[in-house]
């Protein structure tokens, strides 16, 4: 009998293949489990003629975009929550915020909004991310001319010790 066979144990070529074996099916193992666990966390992009023609299970995480319809912000009496439509390719989705609204968050502007559909197909945001177009003003700046506005930059800038 051979030295290796009276040891019993493996060359060392097999030892090599059986840890390849079993990193390959660790990393096959994490790979499925860190998939489940985010499947759930995975937001779908939907616009609101998406919605109308396949709409989401309730209460499954999705973002809606599209454009705040004009007339349709109304404030709850509470102060905090507000409803709006969200409107694109001739559809409309209602939805509702409660939380503090971002400044930019108005009346004919884009809006992207993570949250879930409710039971009633109302969207009840989460969040709301409002999108500004290339003409977007400052509220401090408005109605300045551009050497107003050029003076007031250059005293805030000399104001920082820049």
């Amino acid at each position: 009998m051979s030295a290796d066979g009276a040891r019993g144990g493996l060359k060392p070529k097999h030892q090599r293949l059986v840890l390849i074996v079993l990193a390959v099916a660790a990393l096959i193992g994490a790979t499925l489990l860190a998939m489940v666990a985010l499947r759930d966390q995975a937001n779908y992009f939907y616009m609101p003629a998406d919605i109308a023609a396949n709409p989401p299970e309730p209460g499954q995480a999705i973002r809606l975009g599209g454009m705040v319809e004009q007339g349709s912000m109304q404030m709850q009496e509470d102060g905090v929550t507000v409803e709006f439509v969200v409107a694109g390719d001739g559809e409309r989705v209602q939805a509702v915020y409660t939380g503090i609204k971002p400044d930019l968050f108005v009346e004919g502007s884009g809006v992207v909004a993570d949250g879930r559909l409710n039971t009633d197909g109302v969207f009840v945001a989460d969040t709301l991310l409002a999108k500004h177009d290339e003409n977007y003003m400052p509220r401090e700046l408005e109605g300045m001319s551009s050497e107003e506005m050029r003076a007031e930059l250059q005293d805030s800038v000399a104001g920082t010790g820049q």
